[in-house]
């Protein structure tokens, strides 16, 4: 059984940062790409970014790149999302997904797992 589990989000103003977590377990996830998406209140989910766990090429959504970074630790099983220049409009509940297979995709049904999401609130 494949549980994700987001921490780390939270309140902070324009120009801040924040780091995401999403602790991955019940199998081996070396043929798994993983990704976070957020999704605003009334809004689609939306993707933000991705990696493959193993190799670790990432990907990024247009509006974060140069802001983002994914990363993943493989001895915890943890993927990581550092938010930094934070702005009001990445406002939203992040959420970790993960998928089988090393392709990697935008389209939140293609992913087979998902954490409960976790709060982020940008303030102007």
């Amino acid at each position: 059984q494949v549980q994700l589990v987001e921490s780390g989000g939270g309140l902070v103003q324009a120009g801040g940062s924040l780091r995401l977590s999403c602790a991955a377990s019940g199998r081996s996830f070396s043929s798994y790409a993983m990704a976070w998406f957020r999704q605003a209140p009334g809004k689609v989910r939306d993707f933000v970014a991705a990696i493959r766990w193993t190799g670790g090429s990432t990907y990024y959504a247009d509006s974060v790149k140069g802001r983002f970074t994914i990363s993943r630790d493989n001895a915890m099983n943890t993927m990581y999302l550092q938010m930094n220049s934070l702005k009001p409009e990445d406002t939203g509940v992040y959420y970790c997904a993960s998928k089988f297979g090393v392709v990697v995709t935008t389209t939140p049904v293609r992913y087979d797992y998902w954490g409960q999401g976790t709060q982020v609130t940008v303030s102007s």
